[in-house]
């Protein structure tokens, strides 16, 4: 969108302009640039590093999608507890936040542009030529339109005349919208494995090896495992011996022992 003042640069026209050794000393060109209020948008993304593998990364974020950043530049930094992480640091089951930072700025430049001198010779409505201060003569292009200021007055082609002492002015205002783009990642450290559960001494079985090998060795099938012999039975020994004899011994024994002390009372009395 541009805003025209009623003078319109004769050099500067839409019809174009016929340029001259000197011309560009005799064109006076003045900008300035005004801003408006700022507007400020944050938007922030959250996921969690699934893998890596050199300049490669792949986030799953907090809606389920995947996102694969290929090539990843070692420029790229990540803040994690008051650190800078390159790509090649992270790591899976970080938690990575991404901080974009949109500042938009809209502004108007302003372009003002403006040429004197007398009148030369004018072919109305399309040309004049003009005598600038350093002397130099600079034919213009007249826009359709084109109003011309005299003496404080505005006219168009077809008042000028030989000897009048013009000015054109072309103000162009163009406005502009100027954006800063931020982007700041910070991530979180997986946290380390849960040990609450572990309470008290752990048992650690160690196995023998030999008996590894022995369960590893496949059983035998019956059909390769040869029969066991039964045991044979104990011989039980035929039963002819008898109680009496034993009982007859000990008779022998008892009368004996009476006869010897009966014979030794005899010599003693």
């Amino acid at each position: 969108m541009k805003r025209t003042c009623l003078n319109y640069l004769l050099a500067l026209s839409v019809a174009g302009l016929l340029v001259c050794s000197g011309t560009n000393a005799q064109v006076k060109t003045q900008t300035s640039t005004s801003q408006d209020q700022s507007t400020v948008h944050t938007q922030v993304e959250r996921g969690e590093v699934v893998y890596v593998s050199g300049n490669d990364v792949v986030v799953k974020m907090e809606n389920g999608e995947l996102r694969n950043y290929p090539n990843v530049p070692d420029t790229a930094k990540v803040h994690v507890n008051g650190q800078e992480l390159t790509v090649h640091d992270l790591k899976p089951g970080m938690k990575l936040e991404r901080t974009i930072t949109t500042t938009t700025t809209p502004q108007t430049v302003t372009t003002v542009k403006s040429v004197t001198g007398t009148v030369w010779h004018v072919s109305p409505p399309n040309s004049v030529i003009l005598r600038l201060e350093d002397g130099s003569n600079e034919k213009f292009s007249i826009p359709a339109g084109q109003k011309f200021n005299v003496d404080g007055q505005e006219v168009d082609a077809f008042h000028l005349k030989k000897g009048m002492k013009i000015s054109a002015t072309k103000v162009v205002a163009e406005p502009q919208t100027v954006s800063h783009i931020e982007r700041k990642v910070t991530g979180e450290m997986p946290p380390p494995p849960d040990t609450s559960a572990m309470q008290g001494p752990v048992l650690i079985v160690v196995q023998n090896p030999h008996q590894q090998v022995a369960q590893a060795t496949p059983p035998e099938s019956p059909a390769q495992a040869e029969p066991a012999q039964a045991a044979p039975a104990p011989k039980e020994l035929p039963k002819t011996a008898s109680e009496l004899p034993s009982v007859g011994l000990v008779g022998l024994l008892m009368l004996l022992t009476g006869a010897a002390i009966f014979s030794l009372w005899s010599r003693n009395g």
